[in-house]
């Protein structure tokens, strides 16, 4: 799938023409290498480096989208690596 439709498509990118804007720009990378161009292939596993308004977004690949659906669909098909720290389930202890 090519790079540009996969970023619309997960919803990382408003438009189509927005991420071939950032992949021409070289903005995005992929597994490590820098993209310029709209048309490279990405597969399931790759890592991709994207710009975002004010935060760069480092996400894996689990799938490829079969469509542009809703938010939630989108977010199933990668995981993120570079999110916060899970936060914990119970406050840590404090020594009294």
């Amino acid at each position: 799938m090519r790079i540009d439709k996969l970023l619309w498509f997960l919803r990382l990118a408003a438009t189509r023409g927005v991420a071939q804007q950032w992949a021409a720009a070289g903005h995005i990378r992929l597994n490590g290498r820098r993209i310029e161009r709209a048309s490279a292939t990405v597969r399931t596993g790759d890592v991709l480096v994207v710009p975002l308004r004010d935060t760069v977004k480092v996400i894996e690949l689990v799938t490829l989208p079969a469509r542009r659906g809703p938010a939630p669909e989108a977010q199933g098909c990668y995981r993120v690596l570079d999110g916060p720290p899970p936060t914990p389930l119970a406050p840590p202890e404090r020594d009294i």
